[in-house]
């Protein structure tokens, strides 16, 4: 692994040197920093100095190791030392493959919990815990929410991480100057992913990112991989904008950028001597060679290898619900719904209820599944930098979609009730919009609950349509209760299926107080109960309101089991 001062763009590259003159050992040099870091600091507050003096960060002999089976652990990390001064921009090159992040989550305090650390990590010489704001952690993934502008996401992280007694006015002309810093100031108005409109280009969304990390003009700022995915261009640009943050505003800013992912260390030095390094040890850099392509060239084993590389494609999202959209068309459940359609002559105001709620709540899962995976992106990198909590994340994220819901429920909830000459009644239509309400909200917290074990678009579609094709199912709709088979449809999924009780109390709704006529039996009526109790099978113990509290206590549940699943990876990261 390589350890550059400062890139190309910008070779002031110094380097320590003992009194003699002659270069130190990682070991001595660390023992020395080490010494006049405690020296400096005696007999004052280190944490109220740091923004006045900057933050020395140093590891020695650092390693890192990951279970391998049941008995192993495989290293990821080998004995590091280095050091990244105020000031300064230290930049990490190795090969990748050998574990993405390992290094800076080691640094940043990041490892999860079944990672083995050793070796000493030191901010100015002391083990220590840096004050909030001081520090920053730029992912390698831009997560940021596409929806807003670049002003918007600047402005709302803006009033995440300062304080309450800061004026908005002072947020705002913070975010803007912030924005100014990393030259986003054209792009202000933009959409991070416009529909219809360009949207930022790669390197603005990387840029962006950065920006929202900087906002608290931390001391310490950790990137990794910040020109992945970028061209020539993107990428000095990107760098020419993080070099300059080593000094500004009267801050000397420590920053560690990750090239490509560390393994063992090759080469800790000045960018000036690292070709006469490689030069010595029998690999000259060829003329007219980027000597940076050379290094990763050497240290990389993959270049040995004459078999095929082999990608991993990712499907696009777009794709993915094409693909659901005709496996659902092709499965059984398609097949069940087209018939019980084509014979809604005899019982045409059942159907059309339980079809409604059905059909509701899988166009919930394909257009809300995806940008959920986004948010929760987002929610862990902030999480991450201490913006919020998790029960902040859960209860906002419950309370602040409820709007758009009721308006998503309740309009074509109208429509289909009165259109299709449904039973009359203001009580009744609000009930009926009630249940789809309930349903939408349902599916998103299903949603929670998938998107928070499988992260993937694709998985979590496919598991989230699983489901909730056995509560379907298993509802009583499609097969009545009484002819459900005993062993697992009817115990216990028909009790546990969301769609029981939707299903129930919509034919309450919709049949109490309603007498149907059959012509073929002499003009003779059946009754409300009789149509509920023969025809449906309705469970008629309680009432209607009932089946819609009971709705209500299943979405609370997997709500409360969604925060309990983050709470638990929590406790597994520290």
């Amino acid at each position: 692994m390589n350890f550059l001062f400062d890139p190309p763009i910008q070779c002031n590259a110094t380097y320590y040197e003992s009194p003699n003159n002659s270069p130190m050992s990682n070991l001595e040099f660390v023992t020395t920093i080490e010494e006049k870091a405690i020296i400096k600091s005696k007999g004052r507050n280190t944490s109220s100095k740091t923004k006045e003096e900057g933050i020395f960060l140093t590891w020695q002999d650092l390693s890192v190791t990951v279970p391998n089976g049941r008995n192993g652990r495989k290293p990821i990390l080998k004995g590091l030392t280095g050091y990244a001064k105020p000031g300064k921009l230290l930049a990490i090159m190795g090969p990748s493959g050998c574990g993405k992040s390992t290094l800076l989550d080691a640094l940043a305090g990041r490892q999860v919990s079944s990672t083995k650390q050793t070796g000493k990590i030191l901010i100015n010489g002391h083990r220590q815990a840096l004050a909030y704001g001081t520090s920053a952690y730029v992912t390698h993934d831009d997560a940021v929410l596409t929806t807003l502008t670049v002003a918007e996401a600047v402005n709302y992280s803006a009033h995440l991480q300062f304080p309450d007694s800061m004026s908005n006015r002072d947020k705002k002309e913070r975010a803007e100057f912030t924005i100014r810093q990393m030259g986003l100031q054209d792009a202000i108005n933009t959409r991070i992913e416009g529909k219809g409109s360009k949207g930022l280009s790669v390197g603005q969304k990387r840029r962006l990112a950065i920006c929202i990390e900087i906002l608290t003009s931390p001391n310490l700022l950790l990137l990794d991989e910040p020109t992945s995915g970028l061209d020539s261009a993107a990428s000095y640009y990107v760098m020419s904008r993080i070099a300059s943050l080593k000094t500004r505003d009267n801050i000397k800013r420590t920053i560690v950028v990750s090239i490509h992912q560390p393994s063992e260390t090759v080469y800790f030095g000045p960018t000036s001597a690292a070709t006469e390094f490689f030069a010595s040890n029998g690999f000259p850099c060829p003329p007219l060679h980027n000597p940076s392509d050379h290094f990763l060239r050497i240290i990389n084993k993959d270049f040995k290898l004459d078999d095929e590389d082999y990608f991993q494609i990712a499907v696009p999202k777009e794709e993915a619900i094409d693909i659901l959209v005709k496996f659902y068309k092709s499965s059984e459940i398609s097949n069940l719904v087209q018939k019980e359609v084509a014979a809604v002559g005899e019982s045409a105001r059942g159907a059309l209820v339980s079809f409604v709620a059905s059909v509701l709540t899988f166009i919930t899962l394909l257009g809300g599944f995806p940008p959920f995976v986004e948010q929760m992106k987002v929610f862990e990198s902030e999480r991450l930098n201490g913006h919020y909590g998790v029960a902040a994340f859960v209860i906002s994220h419950t309370l602040s979609p409820i709007p758009y819901m009721v308006l998503t429920s309740l309009i074509p909830g109208v429509i289909i009730y009165y259109l299709s000459g449904l039973h009359t009644g203001l009580e009744r239509c609000l009930y009926f919009s009630s249940v789809l309400l309930a349903c939408i909200l349902w599916v998103e917290s299903l949603m929670m609950v998938v998107a928070s074990i499988f992260p993937n678009p694709n998985t979590g579609i496919t598991v989230s349509g699983g489901i909730m094709g056995i509560m379907i199912l298993a509802g009583g709709f499609f097969r009545l209760p009484n002819d459900l088979p005993k062993p697992f449809w009817k115990y216990p999924m028909y009790y546990l299926s969301f769609h029981k009780y939707a299903f129930q109390g919509l034919f309450k709704n919709e049949f109490i107080g309603f007498n149907l006529a059959r012509d073929q039996d002499g003009g003779t009526y059946i009754s409300d109960r009789q149509i509920l109790t023969k025809i449906w099978q309705v469970e008629m113990g309680h009432s209607k309101w009932v089946d819609l509290a009971i709705l209500l206590g299943i979405i609370v549940f997997y709500r409360l089991m969604f925060l309990a699943i983050i709470m638990a990876k929590e406790k597994m990261k520290t």
